[in-house]
């Protein structure tokens, strides 16, 4: 079994990732840390704060950046990225990281998914969080990191 962690470089991610970390110390389980970066989704990078508006967009180098910031966290995570095409002209793009994620959890039989997120479990949730949906799988359980912890 493992301990799944979606992340994107956020604050939150970072907290969620240091979670599992420490769940993973205490039962000896692995952590796996996903990045999926969207193929051809320039704005979606420049919304994570991956690349600045007028960066070019090379997904190699975020993907590098991304595994930098996972190594400060847990230097012994599996780190896996994804690369989602739009599979659907109707998809939104948070749908095919959601649709990625969900995907991943499974192939890695993750017992529990960490996941940074402001929104997740809310009644109301905004359109770009990944939080939800992926939180509504009944094949793993979810521990939803909210906050930061400020040292």
């Amino acid at each position: 079994m493992t301990y799944l962690v979606p992340f994107d470089g956020s604050a939150l991610a970072e907290a969620a990732l240091e979670r599992a970390t420490e769940f993973a110390e205490l039962t000896d389980e692995e952590v796996v840390a996903l990045i999926v970066i969207p193929l051809d989704e320039r704005d979606f990078a420049v919304e994570r704060g991956w690349i600045d508006e007028g960066e070019r967009y090379d997904p190699d180098e975020i993907e590098a950046q991304l595994e930098v910031g996972i190594r400060a966290v847990a230097p012994d995570a599996t780190i896996r990225c994804e690369r989602p095409e739009d599979v659907s002209s109707v998809a939104s793009v948070t749908t095919d990281v959601v649709r990625t994620i969900r995907t991943v959890a499974q192939e890695v039989d993750a017992e529990i998914v960490f996941i940074g997120s402001e929104n997740a479990g809310r009644v109301s949730t905004p359109v770009s969080s990944v939080g939800a949906p992926v939180s509504e799988d009944p094949r793993y359980d979810v521990h939803i990191v909210r906050h930061v912890d400020e040292d």
